[in-house]
């Protein structure tokens, strides 16, 4: 009987090896020793955002034609990417991906022209902010039923109204993807489409926001009065939002696995280490017992967040795997979270410990639809 290959393999190619090894020691060496000091000043490092150019993300999956590699949309290794640099600092990380969402994006479902203007503008020497503005203020936010509208206009421009919160870099973004719904001239909704533009534009303000996580990740608010955008501004009308936001909701909880696997190697090592009435905490079933199920449903999300990211790849409808892995995230990203403060007691609710961080930054999962995509 031939040899053949597993029905189920999760060994990644040699390429995705090498570049994992990049991510992780650039997550370990950049990102995590910085992470405290960030969080403390609300900021990012001077230098960190212009040291990722060197990781040459951006430059993936753009044609060669537009000055990119030519690797083209691949679900399964932008996963494993968000995963690694989660595991140094989410705030990090989403400031990383911020410019890639766009990238993937309007490669995905942008025209010509949009792809080349996008190429232009942020694959450079230096480091470009862009961002994705999908999520709008309120008590929830709909996608598919947007309360900011781009109407038509008889000349075939848009005029963009409305308001959207959690807007990485706002002001100093070199460009935008600005989610809204779109209405015909004859008053139809067309449904929620994108815009690309630049955050100068006439009728654009921001505000700076503050969260309990977060931190030093910038947040605007961003204000689009009657912003006029030339008829070309548009996505395609290919354009699907189901698999957009299934695309972003492996990329959050991608953000999870990684970020909850920080959790888990600090407090194994503190449970080990943390000595009470003579012996180790981690010998008490209590505390192992703990630890344990913090692996265990970390490591079932993640294969969830693999699968979905290999249906994606494959291009089969990921739309349930997508869903499940997310709502799955948001649950277990919360409890990791939570289980690592406790094990740590009294020291959990300290600064002294990067739990409380990685805590505060795991309660943003729910909330973070739109700002990454992979």
């Amino acid at each position: 009987m031939s040899e053949s290959a597993p029905m189920f393999d999760l060994t990644p190619t040699e390429e995705e090896f090498m570049t994992r090894e990049v991510m992780r020691r650039f997550a370990a060496e950049e990102m995590a020793p910085k992470a405290r000091a960030a969080d403390e000043a609300a900021s990012l490092p001077d230098d960190f955002l212009q040291k990722t150019v060197e990781l040459g993300l951006n430059f993936m999956p753009v044609p060669e034609a537009l000055g990119g590699v030519g690797a083209g949309h691949q679900p399964i290794s932008n996963t494993l990417t968000i995963e690694d640099l989660a595991q140094g600092d989410m705030s990090m990380a989403l400031a990383v991906l911020a410019p890639l969402a766009v990238i993937n994006t309007v490669m995905k479902w942008g025209s010509s022209a949009q792809q080349a203007r996008v190429a232009d503008t942020l694959l450079l020497d230096q480091f470009a902010p862009a961002a994705i503005s999908l999520l709008e203020p309120g008590l929830s936010c709909d996608p598919a039923n947007l309360s900011a509208t781009a109407q038509q206009q008889p000349d075939g421009s848009w005029h963009l109204s409305g308001k959207k919160s959690l807007l990485p870099f706002g002001p100093d973004a070199q460009l935008l993807l600005v989610f809204a719904k779109a209405v015909s001239m004859a008053g139809e909704s067309l449904g929620t489409r994108g815009f690309l533009l630049a955050p100068s534009l006439a009728g654009c303000s921001f505000t700076r926001e503050q969260y309990m996580g977060l931190r030093p990740l910038p947040l605007y608010a961003g204000n689009f009065s009657d912003v006029i955008l030339p008829a070309d501004a548009v996505l395609r009308d290919d354009f699907d939002l189901e698999q957009f936001l299934s695309l972003s909701r492996i990329a959050t909880a991608a953000l999870a696995v990684g970020t909850c696997q920080s959790v888990l190697d600090y407090v194994k090592d503190y449970v080990n280490e943390r000595v009470a009435f003579g012996e180790p905490i981690s010998h008490r079933q209590s505390v192992a017992f703990i630890v344990a199920d913090m692996a265990t449903e970390l490591e079932g999300l993640r294969l969830m967040v693999y699968r979905a990211a290999s249906q994606a790849e494959q291009g089969l409808d990921c739309s349930r795997m997508a869903y499940l892995a997310h709502r799955q995230a948001v649950k277990v990203g919360m409890k990791i979270g939570t289980d690592g403060v406790q094990l740590l007691g009294g020291h959990g609710f300290t600064r002294e410990h990067p739990v409380e961080l990685w805590y505060r930054n795991l309660r943003a999962l729910a909330i973070l639809t739109g700002l990454v995509v992979a």
